[in-house]
């Protein structure tokens, strides 16, 4: 058996921590920073090793995001990452094809899918890779089809309409127990590079719209972010958005 840590050394590379910092090196998103060090690993997003089977040799963790990811070793001795389906085991062959087999870890167009079928890693423009689906235990269902796209049911609850030459993985992704974990102390969550958020209230006026008063006052307004813009309730999403067409129902 090959050293796992020699053949995996080029999908890894030391993920740069900018602490949340812009290119002027300042700010841009509060109460980030000071994480341990990582290891990003090169996911296969696109799929795009057509017709050559793939055996399943390992199933890692991968701290840069929630579900698993699985290690293929294909027929031709190329090594590539893909996100871990639910119930896809070490052993296990995979393919990307448009003949493939309807099982976890398989990979085909929406056309191809039928309906009812589990499915993550899905593309939004076909060639571009997966977009859709692809946190722990996620996946979208085929509910429908037309001629031109595919109608999927989301996670949220939204019915979208994707074009039916877009790829997808079948299979709902694993680790569906991670909702139910519990940090347990603080210092998990800095090593995670999670600072710790400072109530409004607490503040200084010049620094909150909530800040200021005497003693502990309410916030006596509606929630706003530290620049004054309502953090509730308001629609943030563009008016007269492209992928509004393609949107069936909303998930509210």
């Amino acid at each position: 058996m090959e050293n796992l840590n020699r053949v995996t050394k080029k999908l890894k590379f030391i993920a740069p921590n900018r602490a949340a910092r812009d290119n002027a090196g300042r700010v841009s998103v509060r109460s980030r920073g000071g994480r341990h060090k990582r290891y990003y690993r090169v996911i296969d997003w696109k799929r795009d090793k057509r017709d050559v089977w793939a055996t399943v040799v390992a199933i890692e963790y991968d701290p840069n995001r929630s579900t698993e990811i699985a290690l293929l070793k294909y027929s031709d001795g190329e090594y590539r990452y893909i996100l871990e389906p639910l119930n896809l085991k070490v052993g296990d062959k995979v393919i990307s094809s448009t003949d493939a087999p309807i099982k976890p870890g398989c990979t085909l167009a929406l056309q191809l899918i039928p309906l009812g079928v589990e499915i993550h890693n899905i593309e939004m423009i076909a060639g571009r890779g997966g977009q859709m689906a692809r946190s722990a235990g996620t996946a979208c269902v085929i509910i429908g089809k037309d001629k031109q796209y595919a109608h999927l049911k989301l996670p949220s609850g939204e019915i979208r309409k994707v074009s039916l030459t877009c790829l997808a993985t079948i299979g709902q992704l694993g680790n569906v127990e991670r909702k139910n974990e519990e940090l347990g102390k603080a210092g998990r969550s800095r090593l995670r590079g999670r600072r710790p958020k400072v109530r409004g209230v607490a503040m200084h006026p010049d620094s909150h719209p909530h800040g200021g008063g005497e003693g502990r006052s309410g916030e006596g307004m509606h929630p706003k972010t530290p620049w004054g813009k309502t953090a509730h309730g308001l629609k943030t999403r563009k008016k007269q958005k492209p992928s509004d067409k393609l949107i069936i129902k909303r998930r509210k």
